[in-house]
């Protein structure tokens, strides 16, 4: 989510484009502050609560922070819904902020006449000196993407009972996977850029980290692009949410595709994702070891997808 200022705070770091509040306290350390929920996009209320954690806390690690806080938000609809799940969905959510060593101080919660909505208002610190934004793209620097895309295509086929069990597995371990490792390698490797791609898609946040980054551009090789499986079948069966439709609307004129470019994946580099990787860019000489750290940390599906170009700036373009 884009942060807005109305005041002129010299401690306030962040500007339109980060994915969360920066605030200086010292010269060596600041505050991370950021909230995120949403309604359930898996069927068990236990996972329910893992994946809303991951993604709350992966706001304060694309910053290059270290998350050491969070508040519960629930909105829950006690008429439709037994007790039983939302317990659920709160111990998901507890166990995968001990995994993150992050403190769960109590939150706040609201009686809701139709769905359940969960996530977490979480706070970090981070060293100004280490903090990772999206700006600061240079010519010639590799992108990496450290998760699978397709999230909101197969939560798309879920929701329509057409998934495996096999397939469900893997997407919906992918959101659970903490960022935790990767923006720890991101800020040991040099890292020049960084976001997650979450709700506008790849398409959407890589253009945010182009606008950043005065007369910068990027390169994207669609045949680079780590898909989850079953993507492509569903995508050419016109499963695609209401919200890569919208981004595709909003988007599509920033993005240049090439003839060979099938539709169907297309319509990945808009998905929106729900609780997905991060987008690095880091200079060409530091891409290979960064992506060995990676693979080794346990994100599987990291992958170099394209590179910054100067031509053309202010554009995507898919190859």
């Amino acid at each position: 989510m884009s942060v807005i200022s109305t005041a002129i705070d010299p401690n306030l770091l962040t500007g339109i484009y980060d994915d969360a509040a920066v605030y200086r306290l010292k010269d060596d350390i600041a505050i991370i502050v950021t909230i995120d929920y949403f309604t359930p996009i898996v069927k068990e209320a236990y996972m329910y609560g893992q994946i809303a954690a991951a993604n709350a806390l992966s706001d304060v690690y694309a910053m290059g922070g270290r998350p050491v806080l969070a508040l519960n938000v629930v909105c829950f609809p006690i008429s439709v819904l037994g007790l039983t799940f939302l317990e659920e969905v709160l111990r998901g959510g507890a166990d995968k902020l001990v995994e993150a060593g992050v403190t769960l101080a109590g939150g706040h919660s609201v009686i809701d006449p139709q769905e359940i909505k969960y996530g977490l208002s979480v706070v970090g610190v981070v060293n100004p000196n280490d903090m990772l934004t999206k700006g600061n793209l240079k010519k010639g620097d590799k992108i990496i993407l450290t998760k699978a895309l397709g999230t909101g295509i197969v939560n798309n086929a879920l929701k329509g009972g057409l998934l495996d069990e096999e397939t469900e597995k893997e997407v919906t371990e992918s959101m659970a996977l903490l960022n935790m490792k990767a923006s720890r390698a991101a800020v040991e490797h040099g890292v020049r850029a960084c976001t997650d791609v979450t709700g506008f898609g790849l398409a959407g946040h890589l253009m945010e980290m182009i606008e950043a980054s005065p007369g910068m551009g990027a390169r994207i090789y669609s045949d680079a692009l780590p898909l989850f499986s079953r993507v492509e079948e569903f995508s050419k069966m016109g499963l695609i949410p209401p919200g890569t439709r919208r981004n595709r609307k909003f988007r599509g004129e920033n993005v240049v595709f090439k003839d060979h470019v099938p539709d169907w994946k297309k319509w990945v580099l808009f998905d929106a994702q729900t609780s997905g990787g991060l987008l690095l860019s880091v200079g060409p000489e530091g891409s290979d070891d960064l992506l060995k750290r990676l693979l080794k940390d346990g994100h599987a599906r990291a992958s170099v997808i394209g590179e910054v170009i100067e031509d053309p700036n202010g554009h995507i373009e898919v190859v």
